[in-house]
């Protein structure tokens, strides 16, 4: 049996073997024989007899170690780390006393403890990965989370650098605080109550909205001072703008030849004062009135201003924003674009052409470009108007073919041209021969590229559909330094050097008696024959108590089913379209909208029935009799009436315009005084430290320098981040109970190694080792567990970000979304992981250091 029991020991191949009492209950024959094969192991092994047979001890042994009531009373071979002589010399408790504190101060080194541990597990493989797995677990929620967080961290700021390219700091030379207003608005809809919830209360939004208003009227913002501060050294905004630009008020004379080879003006608002007022565009007619829509063939309504706004806005020509140094266009843009076909522009006559995701461009843009005419685009809208099919067809153009248009510039001084014997200047391109002739002495512009947005961009800053560069605008600036007509109304502030005639200072306004004394001496100027005319204009004017005396009459005697038939039949004939068409448009009108066409169709009829009968009346009296009775009603006015006579009758004897306006509309431009400037920042924190940086400005300049702005991305985008982040805390918060859950779970386990490893505790600390070093060997196994639980994590993590970006991908239809795991964040979690087991195994280490070595030794 004692055989079997050293086989069994021998087959962990062990350094020390403890044997105890093994000639036990043994013959003599067999106790020498156990013993010789004890002796023959002890040649590479320790080996550790406990015995009552001193006879035999003294045979075998090389040193016997004599135990009586748990002391030792005796040692053949004792251990002194000092020399034997010296100690011998010593007192026995000074002996006792130092080889005590030998033997406290000896520890077991870590990576001993280290390497227990680690054998431990590899006997127990199985084990160690289901539990190191579950350890995992966790971890891979924590990564994973924090993988997909840092993909749309890196998504978002890849946005934000190309959202604020589109929204930059925009501040103009004259602003209203769009902001205050805003915050007005979300502040009623968000203040606590002060009541109680029980019924139906008012709030003061209308009152506290006026009121913001008018506190915010708009304001001048001095961009002189500020560009100053911009260009200045040391100004607190290097490190935090990725890029500045200044954009000055500067018209664009922009023109091309349509398909039909007639000159038109390239922009929207040309096309919709041709298409409105069916007149062409090369003249620069303004646009028709709303009262002038009759006489177009669209429906009552399809046209008024605020439509005309709408187009006038829309962009085809833009500045793109210029690079560092002498470089023309920004990186931004060739990291937002994608060239197709050509070069960015090199010069500053060079243009590019802005594609859409498909390659297509608008029929406005066509318009613009020349290649579409502005008949067609009238069919359009006609068709359009009157809900008529129209076929388009889809048209072609290839790369080339438009990299061959062409454009001219006029610059605007050039369009007045100084009349010798009226002494004033005339606008020529009124006139087609005029427009001719300014248009091929205008500066040529030729498409140079065509670019499209990159799929991979989150926004564009290119609004327009055809882009020009800075070096454009300096180069147009340069050229008005040599203008003529805009030195002339430089060196005379005070004269319309256009009409010739002598601005209207604002402070200085005619009053009424003035007034009725000027008109009244004009119309005694005038011959019969124009006074006949006044009078006939002025007598064929209804007063208003008139009209709506009459207005009522009729609204009376009307009701809804007579005015949708009358109305129907009246436009329909009126502008020879379909009466089933305008029955359905007039059919959804509501009451009020109904009534109110209706009357102001009754207030033109009854002002025109009343011109017509006065007119008639009066045609059977001589143009004498018509001077005379206007002679005599002058006589008769009051002060008041005259000056309004004066406001409409009186010819003008200043200018109507300003020096300011002038100098605009000759194309003046001071360098120094740019109309908007934008600064562009790459991320949200930068672009609030701008802000911070304005605001420091504004406390540090008077009063009239300080600068007002809106800020709409800061409205609109400041708490994306935000949300972001607290989205993923709160899955982090939740992903970590289960990383609590499995460091219990390593608890347990690990007290359960040591229910398993009793024996050899009692072992350990039989041959010396103490309770820390016995709490070292399982931290050590728990530090092990913790790094194969964190290693396995972020390598399954990085496994499964593979198919969740083909999910997200395929999902979101974004390339460039995705998890992505930080390295420094992986490393992390490792660490946290091996922390976690490290703490979950503290007490289960100490138990295991806790234990009676006499009463581990005999556990089974």
């Amino acid at each position: 049996m004692q055989r079997v029991a050293i086989a069994r020991a021998l087959v962990n191949d062990p350094e020390i073997i403890l044997a105890d009492e093994p000639t036990g209950a043994l013959d003599s024959e067999t106790s020498v024989s156990v013993l010789e094969i004890l002796k023959e192991i002890s040649k590479d092994r320790l080996i550790i007899m406990v015995t009552h047979n001193s006879e035999l001890a003294e045979k075998y042994s090389t040193r016997i170690v004599r135990l009586l009531d748990g002391s030792i009373i005796d040692d053949t071979n004792p251990y002194f780390p000092e020399n034997r002589e010296d100690r011998k010399t010593e007192p026995q408790e000074k002996k006792r006393r130092r080889v005590f504190k030998a033997k406290r101060k000896s520890s077991m080194p870590f990576f001993t403890a280290l390497s227990l541990s680690f054998n431990n597990l590899l006997t127990k493989k199985a084990r160690t990965f289901l539990t190191s797995f579950a350890g995992s677990i966790g971890i891979i929620g924590i990564a994973l989370i924090l993988a997909l967080s840092n993909g749309i961290q890196s998504y978002i700021d890849s946005v934000q650098k190309d959202t604020l390219s589109s929204y930059p700091i925009t501040i103009e030379a004259e602003t209203v605080d769009i902001t205050s207003l805003m915050t007005t608005l979300m502040g009623a809809r968000n203040k606590e109550a002060q009541h109680d919830l029980d019924a139906v209360y008012s709030s003061s939004v209308a009152y506290d909205l006026i009121k913001t208003l008018n506190s915010n009227a708009t304001t001048k913002n001095n961009l002189v001072a500020f560009k100053q501060f911009l260009e200045s050294e040391n100004n607190g905004l290097e490190d935090h703008l990725s890029a500045v630009h200044y954009a000055y008020d500067l018209d664009l004379n922009i023109y091309t030849k349509d398909e039909n080879g007639k000159i038109i003006k390239s922009d929207l608002e040309a096309l919709m004062k041709s298409i409105m007022t069916g007149r062409g565009t090369s003249s620069g007619n303004a646009p028709a009135a709303e009262g002038d829509a009759a006489d177009t063939p669209y429906p009552p309504g399809f046209y008024n201003s605020s439509m005309y706004s709408n187009f006038s806005t829309l962009k085809i020509w833009e500045e793109m924003l210029p690079g560092e140094g002498d470089a023309l266009v920004n990186d931004i843009l060739f990291d937002q674009y994608d060239l197709l076909y050509g070069k960015w522009p090199e010069a500053y006559n060079e243009l590019v052409l802005i594609v859409d995701k498909n390659n297509e461009i608008s029929d406005l843009v066509l318009y613009a470009l020349g290649l579409k005419s502005a008949d067609e685009m009238r069919d359009l809208m006609i068709a359009s108007a009157k809900r008529e099919p129209i076929e388009v067809k889809q048209e072609k153009w290839s790369y080339e073919e438009i990299c061959d248009m062409t454009f001219r510039l006029i610059p605007p001084w050039e369009l007045y041209q100084f009349d010798s014997e009226g002494k004033v200047y005339r606008d020529i391109s009124k006139s087609d021969t005029g427009l001719s002739i300014l248009y091929e002495n205008g500066i040529e512009l030729k498409i140079t590229g065509v670019v499209r947005q990159n799929p991979d961009a989150a926004a564009a800053m290119m609004t327009g559909a055809i882009g020009y560069t800075t070096a454009l605008t300096d180069y147009l600036i340069d050229l008005s330094e040599d203008s003529q007509i805009i030195k002339a109304q430089l060196d005379d502030p005070d004269t319309d050097v256009i009409t010739g005639l002598p601005f209207l200072n604002e402070d200085e306004e005619i009053p009424d008696s003035e007034k009725a004394a000027l008109i009244t001496e004009y119309f005694a100027s005038l011959p019969n024959a124009g006074k006949a005319a006044i009078f006939t204009e002025i007598s064929s004017v209804p007063s208003d108590e008139y009209v709506a005396q009459a207005v009522e009459q009729y609204m009376a005697s009307l009701d809804r089913e007579y005015i949708e038939t009358t109305m129907a039949q009246s436009f329909a004939e009126e502008m020879g379209v379909d009466i089933e068409a305008v029955t359905e448009y007039i059919s959804q009108m509501d009451d009020e909208t109904l009534y109110a066409t209706v009357r102001k169709m009754l207030e033109e009829r009854v002002r025109a029935e009343y011109a017509s009968s006065v007119q008639e009346r009066l045609g059977s009296q001589t143009t004498d009799q018509l001077a005379a009775s206007l002679d005599m009603a002058v006589a008769n006015y009051t002060e008041q009436e005259l000056a309004a006579l004066f406001d409409k009758y009186m010819p003008s004897t200043v200018s109507q315009s300003t020096y300011e306006d002038n100098l605009k509309t000759l194309g003046y431009v001071d360098r120094s005084s740019p109309s908007k400037i934008y600064l562009y920042a790459s991320t949200f924190e930068d672009k609030d430290a701008i802000s911070d940086r304005i605001a420091e400005y504004n406390e540090s300049v008077g009063e009239e320098d300080r600068i007002s702005y809106t800020d709409y991305v800061a409205l609109l985008m400041s708490s994306i981040t935000t949300i972001i982040n607290a989205i993923s805390y709160v899955l982090i918060a939740f992903v970590a109970i289960s990383l609590v859950v499995s460091s219990i779970m390593i608890g347990i386990i690990t007290y359960i190694s040591v229910l398993e490893r009793t024996k050899e505790i009692g072992l350990l600390r039989s041959i010396g080792a103490s309770k820390k070093d016995i709490s070292r060997v399982f931290n050590a196994e728990t530090l092990v567990i913790g790094f194969v639980s964190g290693i396995i994590g972020i390598g399954l993590t990085l496994a499964l970000t593979i198919p969740i970006n083909s999910i997200i991908q395929r999902l979101t239809r974004i390339s460039t979304l995705g998890a992505e795991l930080p390295w420094a964040g992986g490393a992390m979690l490792i660490i946290i992981s091996m922390v976690l087991t490290f703490i979950a195994g503290l007490i289960p280490s100490r138990i295991a250091a806790n234990k009676d070595p006499v009463v581990a030794l005999r556990t089974e």
